[in-house]
């Protein structure tokens, strides 16, 4: 397993990551264990999960109950942000949401600390440099150890390095963004920011929800897969002509070159040097072997311009 630096920190991370979004959800806990096991014996240390993830609540708390002794050999990763309740008041990122937020997750995933706490959206109506306060607070109490963002826009982003100079705190470390072969929308403002400002980026959906996994065909959609049982994935603007055309012109080049779409996926992510860890969710310890092995493809300068001009 490779291991990388999480931005400028000096935190390092697995560069494949677990993204826990279906523990609690797809996965009870017998099953969550299973991956994260599967995940560890491979060399996997970073894994990350949300307050709101498993119906708010579920996952951590399944991570909770089966981590036990191995917690303190991963890098444990969470979000704040985004609604814990229908009333709209369990949100956000003002003070006195993230020090209730943050002691609901250390008690649901049974730990004492976690290593990276993320804002998990935009809250426009807390400035930036509330949270921002609010979280280095909570790195000096120990109850976090490095802090991130996600799904900010890249103004948001500049905003929040500039609040964190000023008021002599430490900022983000780490930006994590929905970014793949299929959806390059970062690459116009976010991905540069990244870059400039030393924000390690952390890509989600790195398969385009199982899009680039190659098992979908323009006429096989096949039967219990995210985007035939999810429409709402499917609606993501990835499953479209244009989009299978790549994917068929992305999977003939992968052979060509004697690797997997798969591998192209994640080898691509992981050829962007912003890029500190790929986050790919897993329901098998099956997944978990396949996407540390993709990881395993470095292209060349040469090959990722030929892939980019295929995407382009």
């Amino acid at each position: 397993m490779e291991f990388r630096n999480l931005g400028r920190s000096g935190l390092r991370v697995s560069a494949v990551g677990v993204g826990c979004n279906n523990f609690g959800m797809k996965l009870d806990e017998a099953a969550t264990g299973a991956v994260i096991n599967a995940a560890i014996d491979a060399g996997i240390t970073l894994f990350d999960t949300a307050d709101m993830y498993g119906a708010r609540g579920g996952s951590e708390t399944h991570m909770g109950a089966v981590l036990g002794a191995k917690r303190k050999d991963i890098v444990l990763a969470s979000k704040f942000g985004m609604d814990m309740d229908d009333s709209g008041r369990k949100r956000g990122g003002s003070r006195r949401y993230i020090m209730s937020a943050v002691e609901d997750s250390l008690r649901r995933l049974r730990t004492d600390w976690l290593d990276l706490y993320q804002l998990h959206q935009p809250d426009l109506l807390t400035p930036i440099d509330e949270t921002l306060r609010a979280l280095d607070d909570l790195v000096r109490s120990g109850k976090v150890r490095y802090i991130g963002c996600s799904n900010l826009p890249a103004w948001q982003m500049v905003e929040a390095h500039f609040a964190a100079e000023l008021a002599n705190i430490g900022g983000f470390t780490s930006a994590q963004e929905e970014y793949n072969l299929l959806n390059r929308n970062i690459e116009k403002d976010v991905l540069p920011v990244a870059r400039k400002y030393g924000f390690g980026l952390l890509p989600y959906f790195p398969l385009a929800s199982g899009l680039l996994t190659g098992k979908y065909k323009r006429d096989a959609m096949p039967e219990g897969a995210r985007l035939t049982t999810m429409p709402k994935f499917a609606n993501r603007t990835y499953v479209t002509d244009a989009n299978f055309a790549k994917v068929e012109a992305l999977d003939a080049f992968a052979k060509d070159h004697g690797h997997t779409l798969l591998e192209l996926a994640f080898g691509w992510l992981l050829a962007e040097p912003a890029t500190s860890s790929v986050i790919a969710g897993a329901t098998r310890p099956e997944q978990i072997a396949s996407n540390v092995a993709a990881a395993g493809w470095k292209l060349t300068a040469e090959e990722k311009a030929a892939v980019d001009a295929i995407v382009a």
